[in-house]
């Protein structure tokens, strides 16, 4: 391949930096322990604020108990409960997300894939998930229940469910989206095909895969409430189920903490994933920006 002309006479054409330009470009190098402690302090802000607003709210009687239970009273139910307690319901929802996450995430991975380098499956296949994609999660309850009973799999159908469109969608979003030029040039460098999906494609589709990834964790966790809340004997979509059946809005709430503490630290781990697979991109950084 022969460079164009007019770009090698840019080149040669231009001026060295100066001491002064050089300075002025930022050096990535620099820590930037400020703007991430910053961003920490921002982060528990809005949490703080609502916590102690409810506290007062009903320390001073403006709200009652039974309504909005104080942030005080939340904490007290998590301890008459017991942590052995607590514990074995947050590991019994981890569980069943862990594995029907896995489930779903990698179908979705597989059918994706097949989808987006095939025109011919995409013509046949995404259709009809388009049209499933819109099914509401408690839609799926009945017919789980008819199909595999009451047990732990209608659970991790559900879940499993709940994570596969999203997956899908960023694996079938991310191919389709890579650069034609790409592909052209991987194809004149002779690169078979297998070649070209390792090398070219499924790098370039990565950013939108970890998002579908990311998105689909979400979702594996709210369906994961919708199978609790059907049957079963353990889990935090048991535990809504129990303050809701005994009127205890503290139970109720403590639950919806703790479902939105174990969404917050797994979608964490996959952002520091992300961040880890994709460190060779040079994006945008608002927090490095306004530093």
């Amino acid at each position: 391949m022969v460079a164009d002309p007019t770009i090698l006479l840019e080149l040669g054409s231009a001026q060295p930096l100066d001491a002064a330009s050089v300075s002025a470009v930022p050096d990535r190098s620099e820590p930037r322990a400020a703007p991430r402690t910053r961003a920490w302090l921002l982060a528990w802000l809005l949490p703080v604020v609502v916590l102690l607003l409810a506290e007062a709210a009903g320390r001073l009687g403006w709200v009652t108990s039974n309504l909005l239970p104080t942030p005080s009273d939340v904490v007290r139910a998590l301890f008459d409960l017991g942590w052995q307690t607590v514990l074995g319901h947050v590991a019994a929802s981890t569980g069943r997300v862990a594995a029907g996450y896995a489930i779903g995430a990698t179908l979705a991975l597989a059918v994706g894939s097949l989808v987006g380098l095939s025109a011919h499956a995409r013509a046949l296949l995404d259709p009809s998930f388009q049209a499933l994609r819109a099914i509401p999660s408690l839609a799926w309850v009945p017919l789980l229940l008819l199909w595999l009973g009451i047990g732990e799999a209608p659970k991790l159908a559900m879940i499993a469910i709940g994570a596969f469109f999203p997956v899908y969608m960023g694996v079938v979003a991310g191919i389709r989206g890579v650069d034609r030029k790409l592909v052209e040039v991987a194809r004149l460098m002779r690169l078979r095909p297998l070649a070209l999906v390792r090398r070219v494609l499924l790098p370039a589709a990565l950013p939108s895969v970890m998002t579908g990834l990311r998105n689909g964790l979400s979702l594996a966790w709210m369906f994961m409430v919708a199978g609790e809340l059907i049957a079963a004997s353990s889990g935090l979509g048991y535990l809504l189920t129990d303050g809701r059946e005994t009127s205890r809005a503290d139970l109720v709430l403590a639950a919806i903490v703790l479902l939105a503490l174990l969404g917050k630290l797994s979608d964490t781990v996959m952002a520091r994933l992300e961040r880890r697979l994709l460190s060779w991109r040079d994006v945008f950084d608002a927090e490095g920006s306004a530093a």
